[in-house]
């Protein structure tokens, strides 16, 4: 059974409730269950936090023992090049994922520290970005 790590990054635990105009009106611990369901062969395991730090622990807890990660690094995307050595560091293939069309708001927003250290990126899709990065780190290997 593949093993897929979500990790999500500042704010967005406030999904549902935060901009429902740009991320929708949707959890995304409500939403996890759909995609749970959606790839019972994949182990789901999921993280969120609000701290830089933590972000870059559980990908070294856990990036050399799994298949995939997933990450939405919020506005880290931007500004941490720590996130981006970690993802570099561990041998599971990353795909980055952003529920809004990034290039379509603030300028800042238009740069990732973290894209050339992923296997791809999906941009504006909504939640379904995470189903794409999910279905793609599911159908290729390392």
């Amino acid at each position: 059974m593949k093993q897929i790590l979500i990790i999500n990054g500042p704010n967005l635990n406030l999904l549902g409730k935060r901009e429902p105009t740009i991320y929708g009106n949707r959890s995304f611990v409500d939403y996890l269950k759909t995609i749970e369901e959606l790839f019972p062969e994949v182990q789901l395991r999921y993280f969120q936090s609000n701290h830089e730090g933590e972000l870059i622990d559980k990908i070294h807890e856990l990036g050399f023992d799994i298949d995939g990660i997933v990450i939405n690094a919020g506005a880290y995307t931007h500004t941490s090049i720590a996130i981006a050595d970690a993802l570099s560091a561990v041998t599971a293939p990353a795909v980055e994922v952003h529920i809004s069309n990034v290039h379509a708001r603030e300028s800042f927003r238009h740069h990732s520290y973290l894209s050339a250290k992923c296997k791809g990126v999906i941009v504006g899709l909504g939640l379904k970005g995470y189903e794409l990065a999910i279905q793609y780190l599911v159908m290729n290997d390392k």
